[in-house]
């Protein structure tokens, strides 16, 4: 985000009947003692594990986690184009939360790295929407975020959104070529008007981004049953 400098500048479940348990596959009743076959009693059991959490947050769709934004299906789509465009998306996996400019991962998600990286830029930018270090430190003051972990980052790229007035045109009518001039100047993968980067940088396109960002909106909704 922002501007970089020259590198050279810087189964089916069962039911229970009496005391056995009956799947839908076979008839049994309580007084027919039933004898499942390992690979039947594994699937039994694992159809009746509980679901385990989320395994991204690129799916977490709705809920505030505490924090100033609610989330929503059209917010989750935004953050989740904005890792697009940024080179962070790494298939919605959560390691994008963990990224340097130019590739590289940090591990440490108690503070940002604030590690200047050189590679045709030199740029400290970092996380799933590469806060430099000099944003990140006004907007988590600003919000009150003690660590830079992904709800936080989350939240921090909610933030610049809204103080760039795109986040109201998002909320109302998704992700417009003026919305995306909006947040141009916050992120310079985004487009402005003409469909250039604010600073000179390589850009997406408007169909592009607004191609993702309705594929995603839609899988998010579907997910919610919308």
């Amino acid at each position: 985000m922002l501007q970089f400098r020259p590198a050279n500048v810087h189964g089916q479940l069962g039911f229970l009947s009496g005391s056995v348990l009956c799947t839908g596959l076979l008839l049994c009743s309580a007084s027919t003692p039933l004898a499942l076959s390992g690979d039947i009693a594994e699937r039994t059991v694992a159809a009746a594990a509980p679901k385990a959490a989320p395994e991204t947050r690129a799916t977490i769709a709705t809920g505030n986690e505490g924090g100033r934004y609610e989330l929503t299906p059209e917010r989750r789509a935004l953050l989740n184009t904005i890792r697009y465009a940024e080179g962070t998306w790494k298939d919605g996996k959560d390691k994008g939360y963990r990224i340097m400019y130019g590739g590289g991962q940090f591990k440490d998600l108690s503070r940002h790295p604030d590690r200047v990286v050189v590679k045709r830029y030199s740029s400290a930018a970092a996380g799933a929407y590469q806060f430099l270090p000099k944003t990140w430190k006004g907007v988590a003051r600003e919000l009150r975020l003690k660590s830079f972990e992904p709800r936080h980052q989350d939240q921090a790229a909610l933030h610049l959104a809204k103080r760039r007035g795109a986040l109201g045109d998002i909320d109302q009518q998704g992700l417009t070529k003026d919305a995306m001039a909006k947040l141009a100047p916050e992120w310079a993968s985004f487009p402005n008007r003409s469909g250039r980067s604010a600073y000179g940088q390589p850009v997406k396109s408007h169909q592009d981004l607004a191609r993702f960002y309705s594929n995603n909106l839609q899988k998010l909704r579907g997910q919610l049953g919308a």
